[in-house]
């Protein structure tokens, strides 16, 4: 039997997009970027947030989860 797929397909931009939001850490992505559309297709996922106090995207647990698995090809 195999294993089914539970969990919404990413995008090759949307994919690079969640590792972006690994890589910039603390200060998060400011709104208004070309990868704008994605940040919020990943926010509607769970996998990323917008922060109220600035309005920038930050990941989430769920993100990073997600980032491990998917791309950093980690089990889990």
């Amino acid at each position: 039997m195999q294993a089914k797929w539970h969990e919404p397909y990413l995008e090759t931009c949307c994919r690079s997009a969640l590792h972006r939001l690994t890589l910039v850490g603390g200060p998060g992505r400011p709104d208004g970027l070309k990868d704008g559309p994605c940040l919020e297709r990943l926010q509607a996922l769970g996998l990323a947030r917008r922060r109220p106090a600035d309005g920038r995207f930050e990941i989430t647990a769920e993100g990073e989860a997600r980032h491990a698995r998917e791309i950093l090809k980690k089990a889990g």
